[in-house]
């Protein structure tokens, strides 16, 4: 992936860090953003040490002005954009539909939905000027395809990128530009250690492999979808659960 740059939102820890990682070992530039700005310095220093080119910048991906002065920093920094993990997220509000108010419902579809189509949008803008070929690949998670109770937001925000993922495909197809997403289940991130010890054993029972996911796993199909590897798949979803959607009941 040499010549190639990628952006990674969220991309100074978890996944997003995992799928930088992936992209540096395969040779590509990485622009990271994210809002922490002493996690972005300790990310760019881990990336660094693979031998990679790296920056970051500072962005609130809810905020479209942060993303527009993001985005041009970036554009300033590597001249270009190829690829783009939109992997900026979180879990947002607990508890029934009917217990959250508008202020939380409004802010995990910012987090989770708007900020994908915030960030889609500056790179697609800039790969059809360029006439480039290019990669979009969103973070969603199993629970777009399962649901999830008392989350109500967070399962709805993650469906809805899967029907992004497929209408930019049919939009974009004929540019050479392919767009696709990854579905997470449960793999060992900084929230998911924080859970109850009777939710991880839940999830245990019901994963065919018995494990959780780890963030190195996460490496391998960042690289896949972001290289030529991929170039005749687009509007897919690539789950990654260790069998957790196809255990038995």
């Amino acid at each position: 992936m040499e010549g190639k740059v990628a952006l990674v939102t969220g991309g100074n820890g978890g996944i997003g860090l995992a799928y930088a990682k992936g992209l540096v070992k395969a040779s590509a530039s990485v622009a990271i953003w994210g809002r922490n700005e002493s996690k972005n310095t300790a990310a760019i220093t881990a990336l660094e040490e693979l031998g990679g080119k790296v920056a970051a910048f500072v962005c609130d991906v809810t905020d479209t002005a942060s993303v527009d002065t993001a985005f041009a920093a970036t554009m300033e920094h590597f001249g270009q954009v190829d690829i783009c993990f939109a992997n900026a997220g979180g879990g947002g509000p607990r508890g029934m539909l009917h217990q959250i108010n508008d202020e939380d419902w409004a802010g995990i579809l910012d987090l989770n939905l708007n900020s994908v189509v915030y960030t889609y949008r500056k790179v697609i803008g800039q790969l059809l000027k360029r006439k480039a070929p290019g990669k979009l690949i969103v973070t969603s998670s199993i629970a777009g395809l399962m649901g999830m109770g008392y989350a109500a937001g967070y399962a709805t925000t993650k469906a809805a990128v899967l029907g992004l993922t497929r209408a930019l495909a049919i939009e974009l197809g004929r540019n050479n530009i392919q767009v696709n997403a990854i579905l997470p289940g449960y793999v060992e991130t900084e929230m998911s250690i924080k859970t109850p010890p009777a939710f991880k054993e839940a999830v245990l029972r019901r994963s065919s492999s018995g494990q959780f996911g780890t963030l190195e796993q996460m490496e391998g199909v960042a690289v896949f979808l972001a290289s030529s590897a991929s170039d005749f798949m687009t509007g897919q979803n690539i789950v990654l659960d260790g069998g957790h959607t196809v255990h038995p009941m």
